[in-house]
């Protein structure tokens, strides 16, 4: 009997969700109708996400291109990364450009990093180094870490702006100092602030310090940061010699694809190492690979 009444109470809480996300939509639909931009861009969303109507692209296209049009900034953005002009796909380049330096003039951070990629690699825009040096900046001074990354390599490289490795260090550690969560760009920044204090560029030469960034980069699953790690524990360089923990990078970095520790490795397989070291490393690696999956990143 009990089963039976929650069972009701959750189909009539389920029917009572449904009814309020359709009594949103038609409110929304309402204002959006009358020219309301935010209206029109929260219907995009509605449609883009499935909230309180079935997904649909077209339609979500359509109302982020009328509140791009009326000069809502998150709306431009959208229509410029997903929904150029669906009639015009040979331009797709342009048009999304069009929209990204729309956004980018009002200071939406994602767009002013768009648009620097844009002119970096020359897409939609003419290629030009400049140019994408002054987006990336825009876009890195409010925090992105994609652009932060990009502007630390545009000034590593010399392009756009002249060489200054310290730059680039100061760039790639606001990136790679950013939150505890997972980012993609933030464990590429640690990876260069170690080859950075590895070779002693734009920093003085600091093997415990390139260890510590590789392995903030290697916790949240970078396979170069792995072997990274493999060779400094092989080698003894910033760390105690340790070849089994150095079996055990080089393991994790091969089990992410990484061809270069394949190699490596394959001189550890009875030449460095006992068949008890290598079972040890093996499961140091399984040890390491829960750890990493379980809670990115492991170091503050």
């Amino acid at each position: 009997m009990k089963q039976i009444s929650s069972l009701l109470v959750a189909v009539a809480l389920l029917c009572g969700a449904g009814m309020a996300n359709g009594q949103s939509f038609n409110a929304t639909l309402k204002k959006a109708k009358q020219g309301d931009a935010d209206a029109q861009f929260e219907l995009g969303e509605m449609y883009d996400y499935g909230r309180g109507v079935p997904e649909d692209g077209v339609e979500a296209g359509k109302w982020y291109r009328k509140a791009a049009e009326q000069g809502h900034a998150e709306a431009q953005y959208r229509v410029g990364k997903y929904f150029p002009d669906p009639d015009n796909p040979q331009c797709y380049f342009v048009e999304s450009a069009k929209w990204f330096r729309k956004a980018a003039e009002q200071g939406h951070a994602g767009a002013q990093g768009k648009l620097g990629w844009r002119y970096e690699v020359g897409w939609g825009v003419p290629q030009d180094y400049v140019e994408a040096a002054k987006w990336w900046r825009k876009a890195a001074e409010q925090g992105d870490d994609w652009a932060q990354v990009r502007l630390g390599e545009m000034y590593y490289e010399g392009k756009g702006v002249p060489q200054d490795y310290g730059k680039a260090v100061k760039w790639w550690r606001k990136a790679a100092e950013q939150g505890y969560y997972y980012s993609y760009y933030r464990a590429q920044a640690q990876f260069k602030l170690g080859l950075m204090y590895h070779q002693g560029e734009g920093v003085p030469k600091n093997y415990m310090e390139a260890v510590k960034w590789w392995r903030k980069a290697a916790e949240q699953g970078d396979a170069m940061a792995q072997r990274k790690l493999c060779v400094m524990y092989y080698f003894g360089r910033g760390v105690t010699k340790d070849e089994v923990e150095a079996y055990a990078w080089g393991l994790l970095a091969i089990a992410k694809g990484d061809e270069i520790s394949s190699h490596a490795i394959s001189s550890f397989d009875g030449k460095r190492l006992t068949a008890k070291q290598m079972e040890k490393g093996k499961a140091r690696a399984l040890e390491l690979h829960h750890l990493i999956n379980r809670s990115r990143p492991l170091s503050p």
